[in-house]
């Protein structure tokens, strides 16, 4: 059952919070049962200080039992999670100097793809795998992102704080080393987690014009879309300019041109052959 009861407050703070991150004021239903936990989805925030105070391992268990029971596809239950111990938060923190909140969280997690253990069975019981090519791939990696996004969630409703880390991937063969990943097995992303010790960060999202279509997929007048939201955020968070001694100034930095450039370089080109040589076949 729904707690604690819906009240005005609670969809206020759900309007706002969605207000907030698409610029647009949805109608909310004061009665409607849940609204607390809506209204907490709608305001989340990316945390990464964190303050001095231990996650108990109980409670990490706790959280990763609740992220595991999350859906999984054909309950083929693809993913797998990883509990750092700090030496090795320490080796992914020096991996990645730029973030330092890695090191300073008091737990770090790693999420994996898990393609090993569906064809280990199907050789335990001597049935053939025919199924080798890149929806197995998908289906793991998708399996994992579902549990993260559950954990993520789990963390929050106990007053957690978290920061997911992609950028592992750029160092994935010595993440999968460290970690002693066998075949089949990849590390998705991290993810830092601690008690907050700020209120941290809550992104603006593109408008639901732009990721929310009935019945049809159409992005209308895109550019004029996109600059509008490049406005919006610029007016809550703007962004520092990335590179500028690669990509020179402009007279307007929003979020379009900070990806533009952050995808104007390589990134990860060798992750491809990476998940071949762990024995997942992508064709």
């Amino acid at each position: 059952m729904p707690s604690p009861e819906p009240s005005p407050e609670h969809a206020k703070a759900l309007r706002d919070a969605l207000s907030r991150r698409f610029g647009e004021t949805l109608p909310v239903d004061e009665n409607l049962p849940g609204l607390d936990a809506l209204a907490r989805m709608a305001g989340r925030r990316v945390q990464r200080r964190y303050a001095d105070r231990t996650v108990d391992p109980a409670l990490l268990r706790l959280l990763c039992a609740c992220a595991l029971s999350a859906p999984s596809k054909s309950d083929l239950q693809q993913a797998d999670i990883v509990i750092l111990e700090k030496p090795e938060q320490n080796v992914i923190a020096d991996l990645i100097p730029d973030q330092p909140f890695i090191r300073s969280a008091p737990a770090f997690l790693v999420f994996l793809a898990n393609g090993r253990r569906l064809p280990e069975i199907a050789r335990m019981r001597g049935k053939p795998f025919p199924n080798d090519h890149l929806d197995q791939f998908f289906n793991a990696a998708v399996d994992a992102g579902i549990v993260l996004a559950t954990f993520i969630a789990a963390a929050d409703a106990v007053g957690l704080g978290t920061c997911p880390i992609s950028v592992i991937r750029d160092h994935s063969q010595k993440v999968s080393d460290m970690l002693k990943l066998p075949q089949r097995v990849i590390p998705v992303a991290g993810l830092c987690v601690g008690w907050p010790s700020d209120a941290g960060h809550a992104s603006a999202r593109l408008g639901l014009e732009s990721t929310l279509h009935q019945g049809r997929y159409d992005e209308g007048d895109l550019a004029a879309r996109i600059d509008a939201y490049d406005k919006r955020r610029a007016a809550i968070h703007p962004y520092k300019p990335r590179d500028p001694a690669r990509w020179g100034d402009v007279a307007f930095y929003g979020w379009s041109e900070d990806k533009a450039r952050q995808y104007g370089v390589p990134q990860r080109p060798d992750f491809g052959a990476f998940v071949r040589k762990k024995g997942f076949n992508l064709d």
